[in-house]
């Protein structure tokens, strides 16, 4: 690595950098079959522990780098892959139901970009329909999708608000997700008792009485009380 870039990451050490919607993904991500990615993974996290001076013929550590490249390809990461992106298909609101939707305390299992340490948190996501609603359960896995890569809170919290935008054909649509970083809990400052709070609101939920009663749906205290 150039070592203007290596000064430069030094530079920044913990601080965010700046978050665009998109999650940075090359064009050619994909050029790959999932099992050529298992096999260059494991050979990465072979080097990566026998460089850490662990013996890889152990009973225990042996099984290790392939164990690891498939819970990168297959489960922690499977959100990269637009083919796992849940169908958000909406439908009408026959039942004419006009006030504000909440579905709070999604789980949310993620992974920090700049350590590739846990993010574990509950995202709250709300709507107000415009003649369209969706799924209580694809809001689940729309969390759970764009969860499952390399992320940064921020952007994950627009990235859910986007799609749902989409979906129902309105800009009436929250978020607030607060998670846990290990790569703050467990090392670094390793305060554990800390969380992070991001928020996005489109439409009507920007008006601070809508806010307010959104936020006094998922327990917490409206920054304008």
């Amino acid at each position: 690595m150039n070592n203007k870039i290596i000064d430069k990451i030094d530079e920044i050490g913990d601080d965010h950098l700046s978050v665009e919607k998109r999650t940075p993904i090359r064009e050619d991500a994909f050029d790959q079959s999932d099992e050529d990615k298992i096999a260059a993974i494991e050979q990465d996290v072979f080097h990566i522990m026998e460089t850490l001076g662990l013996d890889l013929t152990d009973d225990s550590l042996k099984g290790t780098p392939r164990r690891v490249a498939k819970a990168y390809v297959n489960e922690l990461f499977f959100g990269l892959n637009p083919k796992h992106r849940p169908k958000m298909s909406s439908f009408e609101n026959k039942y004419k139901y006009g006030e504000m939707l909440v579905e709070k305390n999604i789980v949310v299992y993620s992974t920090c970009e700049h350590h590739l340490l846990p993010i574990i948190g509950r995202a709250h996501v709300g709507y107000i329909s415009k003649g369209r609603v969706i799924g209580l359960s694809k809001m689940n896995r729309l969390v759970d999708y764009y969860a499952k890569r390399p992320q940064v809170q921020e952007r994950l919290t627009m990235q859910v608000v986007e799609e749902l935008q989409k979906a129902l054909g309105t800009q009436d649509v929250a978020c607030v997700i607060d998670a846990k970083h290990l790569c703050v809990n467990s090392r670094g400052i390793r305060d554990i008792e800390s969380s992070t709070v991001t928020s996005e609101f489109g439409g009507q939920f920007k008006d601070p009485a809508v806010k307010r009663e959104f936020l006094g749906y998922i327990g917490l205290q409206s920054p304008f009380e």
